[in-house]
């Protein structure tokens, strides 16, 4: 079994292109259930049927596993079978008669646009660190970028001519524009505040007070340290920067191609979650 599961992880990879963090989910997943089967003297793929599925689940849930744990392992193992049945390792997939549990929706946690525009005046862009905060946070909340694309950025993939910058990571690498507003806050950041910071020359867009690239904790740290001088008591995150550029850009009437582009999302099923939020939430 472990090594139809690596095969699995490896084509996910490669062929689907997702996430680190979800190929971690899928194999933690898989460990899990493989492990749970073979303490059960099942040790083939093909001996697995629905009733022992339902077994397992049925064992999760009587541990005290959360409805959205058991909905995840429920998810993977839908993923994992629907493979080996595309590749003819097996004739019928048992996770057919599988159903997640269902699970109690929140309202997503975003910003409100009002607390947006508290953020993005909040630097008071008066020192060389402000300068490089106020770029930041204007940056990824126009753009939505993930926080580690943010402090991987580098001077050579901005364009402030024409308005977007070159987001890249592990897995892709795409365009995004930005406007006027972005503009300004980048430009006013490379002019005034970037060369003080630096200790040496090097291309990295956003540096800390050493001149180094920041680390995520730092900008966390930075989202943390504005959210208390708003005077919001709940924890601001890049991350919940980035899920309110998805909603508000919903809420404009935005394109959901495009928004889904601009995140890089390479799964569809994560952009629905979007939709999911944008229309459960009450915003």
């Amino acid at each position: 079994m472990e090594e139809h599961m690596e095969r699995f992880i490896h084509y996910m990879e490669s062929e689907r292109n997702v996430s680190y963090n979800t190929k971690i989910s899928y194999e933690r997943d898989l460990k899990k259930t493989f492990s749970y089967f073979e303490q059960s003297g099942i040790s083939r793929i093909e001996e697995i049927t629905g009733t022992d599925l339902n077994s397992y689940i049925l064992a999760l849930e009587t541990k005290g596993f959360s409805t959205a744990t058991i909905s995840r392992n429920i998810a993977s193992l839908k993923k994992f079978f629907d493979y080996m049945v595309k590749q003819r390792k097996i004739k019928e997939d048992p996770t057919k008669i599988l159903k997640a549990p269902k699970v109690e929706r929140k309202a997503p946690n975003i910003l409100s646009q009002e607390e947006v525009e508290l953020l993005l005046q909040r630097p008071k862009i008066d020192t060389a660190k402000s300068l490089r905060d106020k770029a930041m946070v204007e940056l990824l909340y126009e753009t939505g970028m993930r926080s580690s694309e943010m402090i991987s950025l580098k001077v050579s993939n901005l364009n402030l001519e024409l308005g977007y910058i070159i987001c890249e990571n592990e897995r892709q690498e795409r365009v995004i524009p930005f406007g006027k507003r972005v503009k300004e806050a980048v430009n006013l950041y490379l002019e005034r505040g970037r060369s003080s910071l630096l200790k040496e020359e090097n291309d990295i867009l956003f540096v800390n007070r050493n001149g180094n690239q920041m680390t995520r904790q730092g900008f966390w740290k930075i989202m943390k340290q504005y959210a208390k001088q708003m005077g919001i008591q709940r924890e601001i995150t890049p991350y919940m920067v980035r899920h309110s550029f998805a909603i508000h850009f919903l809420q404009k009437g935005g394109d959901l191609q495009k928004m889904k582009e601009r995140l890089g999302h390479s799964d569809s099923y994560i952009t629905e979650q979007y939709i999911k939020s944008f229309m459960y939430g009450k915003f």
